[in-house]
């Protein structure tokens, strides 16, 4: 990869990142929070290449920055409460997890696979700038190498992430320099992870108590455990060819029914991933298997045979 380009944050620098984001390309960029690492929420390799990147081990949910409200109700169903907390602290440091709505065309790895999505309208106008003029949402998690402290800096982007990503839009120093929190609203309001708005603002705000929430067995939102996310047809790993009743889906030099990768590349392996998952099960149908061929445990295969474990995992 070219090295990482450092942009100031003015018109020009502001509309090389955007065009570099419509390209596909990475782009770490300031928020009132933390540095983001953004990519076009709506691209599959865009998005693979952010887990690639942060060599982040699973495929968690990432949270989708928006440029305004009106953005924001075009991927997301919003109910009177989540317009309540929007109103309230939009733009800032929250982010709602929502119904996602189908025509959305948010990538598959954004969600994790789920039918909710994390979004968030961030303050810092840098990230203002940047969300109008690419013009769609931005999967954006944290800009360091995954399991490393938060970079609320660009020297620390660059510390973590050169020669790994495009670009970094460097505005500053963020003033929150923790996460944003997490609220999901469906069907009764949770917080699924404390940040830089305080929970009892939330609940002033709701007029009700917010108790803690989330899954072990599946987040819908970034800061929970890793989500197992299971097809309805049972999964064998490290298949070189089907037995009788299944669906192959193959990698590289082994071919199947379907393939991750015919060339054996990791990022589009990853990209298609939660695809091929549901087409697969759709193949087998209900007295059907799926057989997944090897995937070398390096780089985003890690995250890749991380979730297919979890999918193989008995149930």
């Amino acid at each position: 990869m070219e090295p990482t380009e450092t942009l100031s944050a003015d018109d020009a620098g502001i509309a090389r990142a955007a065009a570099l984001l419509r390209a596909g390309q990475l782009v770490a960029f300031p928020t009132e929070t933390v540095y983001g690492l953004g990519g076009d929420a709506r691209n599959d390799q865009a998005v693979a290449r952010i887990f690639e990147a942060k060599g982040r081990p699973r495929f968690n949910p990432l949270i989708a920055h928006v440029a305004d409200l009106e953005m924001a109700e075009t991927l997301a169903v919003f109910d009177a409460q989540a317009r309540a907390l929007a109103q309230a602290f939009w733009p800032g440091p929250l982010t709602l997890v929502l119904p996602l709505r189908p025509e959305a065309g948010i990538s598959a790895l954004v969600t994790a696979g789920h039918d909710t999505l994390a979004v968030r309208l961030p303050a810092h106008p840098v990230a203002s700038a940047l969300l109008r003029a690419f013009g769609g949402p931005l999967a954006a998690p944290s800009a360091n190498p995954s399991g490393r402290v938060s970079p609320t800096r660009a020297d620390h982007v660059r510390a973590g992430l050169s020669g790994r990503i495009a670009a970094v839009l460097d505005g500053g120093a963020c003033a929150v320099g923790v996460e944003s929190t997490i609220v999901s609203l469906g069907p009764e309001p949770r917080l699924l992870r404390p940040g830089g708005v305080p929970a009892e603002a939330l609940e002033a705000a709701l007029r009700q108590p917010l108790p803690a929430g989330g899954s072990e067995t599946a987040p819908n939102a970034p800061g929970q455990l890793a989500s197992h996310y299971a097809p309805g047809a049972p999964v064998r790993l490290g298949a070189h060819a089907a037995e009788t009743g299944e669906i192959l889906v193959g990698f590289g030099p082994v071919k199947g029914d379907l393939t991750l990768s015919a060339s054996g590349d990791l990022v589009e392996a990853a990209a298609s991933l939660f695809h091929i998952l549901r087409e697969a099960d759709a193949l087998a149908g209900p007295e059907g298997r799926i057989a997944f061929a090897p995937i070398p445990e390096k780089g985003l295969g890690r995250a890749i045979n991380d979730r297919l474990r979890r999918a193989a995992a008995p149930r």
